[in-house]
């Protein structure tokens, strides 16, 4: 009963090798989510930043509310999107989700 403080005083002068060891692994874990879940997250946020930077009159559209729409007209930070025929609403670049189909411009014919 009085030999295991002593055991314990023992084990813990090692040195400087054992908290190396200990912090590979927290180092390792760190890594490993930086691979798996934030840089997937940027590249996702990056592509939409993109996505939304695109968008053009023409464009077929998701919001993020699941409303499906054609753009009328771009301005800023906003964009006029028809839902229904004469029916438009007014939504930010941020609401959409998905652009399901691209107008292509249209090819000079020399």
């Amino acid at each position: 009963m009085f030999a295991t403080p002593a055991y314990a005083q023992a084990a813990g002068a090692s040195g400087g090798a054992a908290a190396f060891a200990q912090f590979i692994p927290l180092v390792l874990i760190f890594a490993i989510m930086y691979f798996l879940m934030i840089r997937p997250q940027q590249k996702r946020m990056k592509q939409h930043r993109e996505m939304v930077a695109t968008l053009k009159k023409g464009d077929q559209i998701v919001t993020q509310g699941g409303i499906i729409g054609k753009v009328a007209s771009v301005r800023d930070d906003e964009l006029e999107v028809e839902i229904a025929t004469g029916v438009k609403v007014r939504l930010t670049r941020g609401s959409v989700s998905q652009v399901l189909s691209k107008t292509d411009p249209v090819a000079a014919n020399s």
